[in-house]
C-alpha cells in the first residue's frame, strides 16, 4: 500500500484520482481551498481531507498528486518539494489506479464527459462491470469514479494541458478537436498535433473511434490510417463507417439506426441533443470493439440518466425547467442551446458566466453567436479560474457583440432576474465551468418563491 496526497482533491478530476487510489487500497489524504460536498463525499469513503492549504499536514510519505490549476507558489507543494517527495501529475495518478487494465481513453474537445459517462453505463449495464474515471458525477452511480472488476477501464482524457499523453491506451476516442486552451497550446496547428500525438499512443491491436462529422477528427483519422493505425469513424455521412440514420428527435430522447459493416442497429439515445447522437454512437462503438455485441450495447445504453452538470435538471417549478451545465466553448453553448429547444415548449433563457479570461478574449465574438441563439442571454462576471485578472478583458466584449444580450457582474443577481422573466415551458440554464452552479438553486427558490 502506497501514501498519496492530492492538492486541489475538491476539483472533478482530482476527487476521482482520490477515490480510485483509495479503492486500489492506497492512503488517500487530500486538500481545497475551501469546503465543498466534494470533500464531504470523501471524508465519507475514507480519504482524509481538509479545507484550506495547510503544509504542516501534508504526510511526508506521500506521492503528491496536482493538476495544472495547482500553482507553484501553493504551501503544500513547496512543502513537498523541500522535503523531496514525489510530486506526479492526476493523469499519472489515473494511469497508476488502471494499471493491469485495458484502457479506454475519450478525448475530444467536447463531448467527452457524456461520452465517457454513456460507455461506462452501458459497459456496466451489459454486464461488463468497467473501471471508471469521469470528470462528473454519472447518475446511477452517484459518483465519477468506480473500480469494477472488469478488463476495461474508461476514462476521460483531458486535452486541456497535454497530461491526456501519459495514457497507453488499447481504445482511443475522439470526439472533435477544435481550437481550445490556447494559453497552452499556443494554436490551432499546435492543438492538432497535440491530438497526432495522442492517436500514436495506441499500440498494436490498439483501435481509434474518430467522429467523421467533424472536420478536426476527420482530418485525425485519415492521418491515423495512413500512419496504421485500425480507424473506426462514425458520422451522418456515406464515408463514415459507422453511418448514422433514420435520426429522430424527440423530446428528452432521440432514436437512430447505426450501419455498421453491413448491419443496422437501432438505438434509443436517453438524453435529448443532436450532439448527444454522436456521443451515443461513439459509446456503443467502444462497447462493440470491446467485443460486445451490437443489440447488447445498443439496449444497454438506455441505462444512461446522463451525467452532473451535463444538462442537469435541478428543478421543475410552475412549469419551468431549471437546467445547469459545464458548456465552456462557443460550440458548446451553441449546441447546448439547440438542445434546450429539444425539450422547451417556451422560451429558452440563459446565464452565462466565461470561464478563463484567456478563453474570452479569444472567442468574445463567437460567444456572443453562440448565446444569440437563446430568447434571452445574461452573462455574468468572467471565472477566473487559474488566471489572475485581466482588466483588459471583461464579459462587455461578449455583451457589446450581441443584439439583446445583457451584462450583469453579480451571478445570484442574474439567476434572480432570469427568473422573474420566465413563463410556464421555458427552459432556464446556468452555462459555464466555474462557480455558476450554484445559481441553478438560486433560480429554483426565486420561482418557488414566486409561484408559491
Amino acid at each position: 500500500m502506497s501514501a498519496y496526497h492530492l492538492i486541489g482533491c475538491g476539483g472533478a478530476g482530482m476527487s476521482v484520482v482520490a477515490e480510485l487510489l483509495l479503492a486500489r487500497g492506497h492512503e488517500v489524504t487530500g486538500s481545497d481551498q475551501r469546503p465543498s460536498a466534494t470533500l464531504e463525499r470523501l471524508s465519507r469513503a475514507g480519504v482524509t481531507v481538509w479545507s484550506g492549504h495547510d503544509p504542516q499536514r501534508v504526510p511526508p510519505q506521500a506521492t503528491v498528486v496536482v493538476s495544472t490549476a495547482i500553482r507553484p507558489t501553493d504551501p503544500e507543494l513547496a512543502r513537498a518539494r523541500e522535503r523531496g517527495q514525489e510530486i506526479i501529475h492526476r493523469s499519472q495518478a489515473l494511469a497508476l489506479a488502471a494499471r493491469g487494465l485495458d484502457f479506454v481513453a475519450i478525448a475530444g474537445t467536447h463531448g467527452k464527459t457524456t461520452t465517457a459517462g454513456m460507455a461506462a453505463a452501458a459497459l456496466n449495464a451489459a454486464g461488463e462491470d468497467p473501471s471508471f474515471a469521469v470528470g462528473s458525477l454519472v447518475k446511477g452511480f452517484e459518483s465519477g469514479a468506480h473500480i469494477g472488476k472488469g478488463k476495461l477501464f474508461i476514462a476521460e482524457a483531458d486535452e486541456s494541458d497535454g497530461s491526456f499523453l501519459n495514457y497507453e491506451p488499447r481504445i482511443a476516442v475522439v470526439t472533435n478537436i477544435e481550437p481550445d486552451h490556447l494559453d497552452h497550446y499556443g494554436s490551432a496547428e499546435a492543438v492538432d498535433e497535440a491530438f497526432v500525438d495522442f492517436a500514436s499512443l495506441l499500440g498494436d491491436g490498439g483501435t481509434l473511434i474518430a467522429c467523421a462529422d467533424d472536420e478536426g477528427s476527420a482530418r485525425l483519422a485519415r492521418r491515423a490510417r495512413a500512419e496504421g493505425i485500425e480507424t473506426v469513424t462514425y458520422g451522418h455521412g456515406v464515408e463514415a463507417d459507422a453511418r448514422i440514420c433514420s435520426e429522430v428527435l424527440a423530446g428528452d430522447s432521440s432514436s437512430i439506426d447505426i450501419v455498421y459493416r453491413s448491419h443496422s442497429t437501432q438505438l434509443v439515445v436517453p438524453v435529448p441533443g443532436a450532439h448527444n447522437i454522436l456521443n451515443a454512437t461513439a459509446a456503443w462503438l467502444v462497447g462493440v470493439t470491446a467485443g460486445v455485441e451490437r443489440s447488447t450495447m445498443a439496449r444497454a445504453l438506455a441505462a444512461f440518466r446522463g451525467t452532473g452538470r451535463r444538462f442537469d435538471t435541478r428543478g421543475v417549478v410552475g412549469g419551468v425547467r431549471v437546467v445547469d451545465d459545464y458548456a465552456h466553448h462557443p460550440t458548446e453553448v451553441a449546441a447546448l442551446i439547440e438542445q434546450a429547444r429539444q425539450v422547451a415548449s417556451g422560451q429558452v433563457r440563459v446565464v452565462f458566466q466565461p470561464h478563463l479570461f484567456s478563453r474570452t478574449k479569444a472567442f468574445a465574438a463567437e460567444f456572443a453567436r453562440a448565446l444569440a441563439g437563446a430568447d434571452e442571454a445574461i452573462v455574468t462576471d468572467v471565472f477566473a479560474a487559474r488566471e489572475d485578472p485581466d482588466p483588459q478583458v471583461t464579459s462587455r466584449l461578449i455583451t457589446d457583440a450581441m443584439e439583446k444580450g445583457a451584462y450583469v457582474a453579480d451571478m445570484n443577481e442574474a439567476g434572480r432576474l432570469l427568473a422573474s422573466h420566465a413563463l410556464k415551458g421555458d427552459v432556464l440554464v446556468t452555462v459555464g465551468a466555474g462557480s455558476i452552479t450554484t445559481v441553478a438553486d438560486v433560480i429554483v427558490a426565486e420561482l418557488e418563491r414566486m409561484y408559491g
